[in-house]
């Protein structure tokens, strides 16, 4: 019987060879999941299917996977490195599979008893027969049913290219024999276990079904918020409820999306397209995280930093290749034009207006739309931040949407909740020189069929792309943790914890999106150009500059979740070389080769230096420290780095505590100090003057920050009373004056925002008094620490502009 099976096999791997491309999750399964090569590993698949089989087994060639046709051989006995759970629909029937695959079980679990050093992995492992999870019918639960010999013929033909071989966490026997004993009944229960993953592994990879579109709108519109919304909509313009339901159903209409699978797998072909003509590829990092969250049942909210327009798409076609659903996406209404609006609704999004302000119909209408998505288990995706950040930094969060999910969760979700922060990254972001342009005045492109065409014609090679899962949060364990009150008063609207609730759940979002950061090449070429005040440095200084960023990351990393890039220094320079328009040039003299940065570029360098400055600020305050003094007591140091912290951790999104922040200082300067870049004893700090360059280059990572930092304190010092929104105004003309007289390019440097976060902070920090005065005392201290970290020029050019602007009042 084994040898007809293998000639059937055989006869199969020709055609499917064809019709089926090789498509594992993850794609490296072995690092991924931690497998052990030197041990045993077991393959589970949910039924006999020799199509399956095949397509299986030539993926695990593909990645480097023990042979699942070979068998295991251990202590001399022989056993098969696969099984099947169930029988399935197939030509050649072994009636009992199940009790072999019991039994097989029990064989391993034997050897397992006899051999205490023996650990088998069991690895689960699923064909995936094309993505589509139907539309709704009278039940309304996804079709599961197994695909006959015809069926996966059609298949293959139709869904080659969309079928995906799924590798499951590893489950150790050795664990399992421990823990529940190793008898038949232990072996009944793993195959048991085994059949309920393999069922929510196909609802995670395909979803709930698409909803019968109207069918949604009329149960939405009979719903009690709305009814009463339209009632206050006819009621307040004096027009008929009539007409009030019309303009519902015309805002419903508008709002949601259109989900349609084909156009989903026709958007796939075009991404893949797209993706290989723009970037070198896309690195992806713990996926495992959401595939877990998906499996265990979990709403998912994905909650993306906001760089580009394609971020939509980009992180959509990463889901779909690590066999997650794509989400439904909050896309902003000036996104919904001709003709990508209603192709962008075919792929999930569902459209959402700048502001509600004053409508209250609309408002009830996407509160309910939302909490429908989230009822009926559909992922959800929202840029937090509002808009695509111009100047590379993460934006201040915008709260509405959280709230709306956290009123989902208030009312009776019964499925745990966890938002996922993502980082993405790119080392060339297709709108940079359009975010230039509006940088320096010009007004911004409303989005339209030409602006697509233009952006299209400009494809060249931009570099890799970086989509980074961060740190879930699982809504209802963070409010157990930090609000335990937030089940009571569950009927009132919001109550008294909730606002402030949405704000530390917004903070630690964007916090978690920052630890997971990519750094990449461009990163830290920008980064090393843009410290040197003439944008300029020999190759030699600069790959030696790199090779300090590089260790410093390695020895004193920001976060667990942080990607570092692996290539050495040198490689990294000639990939920045490589890419098209960076405004990176290399200029040859008697003494070498300089690499320097185009002085039009200079602006467009701080983008992608801002997408990591969080990652580096730390190190460069104490190297900006230690700079200005030379030499400086311990105490000395950490007071400053105390005083400084907590504008530098409101303003970037920061993740340490004052305690952690002390062990990350430590770090930090014992890295330093191994790269013989300052000096140290137990109490003393100071530098090595033949490597102050290193040192110089580290410190202007926080020079404009301490600049703006001085500029604010130093009006308030002037005028205690200064009003707000003033002290704003009048931070932000002084800093635009203090960027023209000394060639300050960073783009940041003159933003509103980043003054008021700071003026929040300094409120948080206790230096106003009760009456909303500057406290002198305080301001005294703060400005003394600030004042020795920058230069005396900028000081008196601070000093002297705000002296006039006194005179002027």
């Amino acid at each position: 019987m084994s040898s007809i099976v293998n000639a059937y096999r055989k006869l199969l791997e020709f055609p499917l060879s064809f019709l089926v491309k090789n498509n594992p999750i993850p794609v490296n399964p072995i690092e991924e999941l931690q497998l052990n090569l030197l041990q045993p590993i077991v393959y589970v698949l949910p039924y006999t299917s020799q199509t399956d089989f095949v397509i299986f087994r030539r993926n695990c060639l593909s990645v480097g996977l023990p042979d699942p046709a070979e068998k295991n051989e251990i202590q001399g006995m022989t056993l098969p490195r696969y099984v099947y759970l169930d029988e399935g629909r197939r030509f050649f029937k072994s009636k009992g599979a199940k009790d072999e695959t019991i039994q097989i079980f029990n064989k391993y679990l034997e050897l397992h008893r006899t051999f205490e050093d023996l650990d088998v992995q069991i690895v689960p492992v699923s064909v995936l027969w094309g993505r589509s999870p139907g539309h709704e019918n009278k039940t309304g639960l996804p079709n599961l049913r197994l695909l006959n010999s015809m069926q996966k013929t059609f298949a293959a033909i139709w869904f080659g290219r969309d079928t995906f071989v799924r590798f499951s966490q590893a489950v150790s026997l050795r664990d399992m024999a421990n823990m529940h004993g190793s008898d038949e009944k232990m072996a009944q229960k793993l195959a048991r276990v085994a059949k309920m993953h393999f069922a929510r592994q196909r609802i995670s990879a395909t979803g709930p079904r698409l909803p019968n579109r109207e069918a949604m709108f009329n149960k939405l519109l009979q719903s009690a918020p709305i009814q009463a919304a339209i009632d206050d909509e006819a009621k307040s313009k004096n027009i008929s409820r009539e007409k009030a339901e019309k303009e519902a159903y015309k805002i419903l209409d508008e709002i949601a999306a259109d989900v349609s699978h084909s156009s989903l797998r026709a958007a796939d072909r075009f991404l893949r397209w797209l993706w290989n003509k723009l970037y070198s590829g896309i690195d992806v990092q713990n996926a495992d995280r959401v595939r877990k969250l998906a499996l265990e049942g979990h709403e998912i909210v994905y909650v993306p930093c906001h760089r580009s327009h394609i971020d939509y798409l980009l992180l959509s076609y990463v889901l779909y290749h690590q066999g997650l659903v794509p989400p439904h996406i909050a896309a902003g209404i000036n996104l919904n034009f001709w003709p990508v609006g209603s192709l962008f609704r075919s792929w999930g999004a569902f459209f959402i207006r700048r502001t509600f302000k004053g409508n209250r119909l609309y408002s009830a209408i996407f509160r309910e739309y939302l909490a429908e998505l989230f009822h009926r288990g559909y992922s959800v995706e929202y840029f937090i931040e509002g808009g695509r950040s111009r100047t590379g930094r993460l934006l201040a969060p915008k709260t509405g949407m959280m709230s709306m999910t956290l009123q989902a969760l208030q009312h009776h979700q019964t499925r745990p909740i966890s938002v996922v922060p993502v980082y993405v990254g790119y080392e060339h972001v297709l709108e940079v020189d359009t975010y230039a342009k509006e940088l320096r005045g010009a007004e911004k492109e409303k989005e339209n069929a030409g602006l697509v065409l233009r952006v299209i014609k400009k494809l060249r090679n931009l570099g890799q792309g970086f989509v980074n899962f961060g740190e879930p949060i699982t809504l209802s364990n963070y409010l157990n943790q930090h609000f335990p009150d937030w089940k009571e008063n569950h009927h009132e609207e919001k109550p008294q914890w909730f606002n402030h609730a949405v704000g530390k759940i917004s903070e630690q979002v964007m916090i978690n999106i920052n630890k997971a950061a990519a750094v990449n090449a461009m990163n830290l070429v920008g980064m090393a150009l843009l410290s040197s005040r003439q944008r300029a440095l020999s190759r030699e200084q600069l790959v030696e500059q790199l090779d300090s960023y590089q260790q410093m990351l390695q020895q004193a990393p920001y976060s667990e979740d942080m990607v570092i890039p692996k290539d050495s220094s040198e490689t990294m320079l000639e990939h920045v070389l490589s890419l098209d328009r960076v405004g990176v040039l290399v200029e040859k003299d008697n003494f070498g080769e300089i690499v320097r940065l185009e002085r039009t570029s200079a602006v467009l360098m701080t983008y992608y230096r801002n997408n990591i400055q969080h990652a580096f600020v730390l190190p460069s305050l104490v190297a900006s420290i230690i700079l200005h003094y030379e030499t400086i007591q311990k105490d000395l140091l950490l007071d400053a780095m105390s005083k400084i912290y907590p504008f530098l951790k409101g303003e970037l999104f920061l993740h340490f505590s004052q305690d952690e922040l002390r062990v990350q200082i430590g770090k930090v300067i014992a890295e330093f100090t191994r790269q013989e870049v300052i000096y140290s004893s137990e109490n003393l700090f100071s530098m090595n003057r033949p490597k102050v360059r290193i040192l110089q280059l580290w410190a202007a990572g926080v020079r404009e920050i301490l600049q703006r930092y001085y500029i604010t304190v130093t009006i308030l010092q002037k005028d205690p009373q200064i009003s707000r929104a003033t002290l704003e105004k009048e931070s932000q003309l002084v800093a635009q004056r203090l960027s023209v007289l000394h060639g300050i390019n960073a783009p940041e440097f003159f933003d509103k925002a980043v003054f008021s976060t700071f003026i929040a902070s300094l409120k948080n920090e206790d230096y106003f008094d009760e009456q909303g005065n500057g406290n002198l005392t305080h301001l005294d201290e703060l400005s003394s620490v600030l004042e020795h970290l920058i230069s005396t020029e900028i000081s008196l050019t601070i000093k002297g502009t705000v002296e006039k602007a006194e005179e002027i009042k």
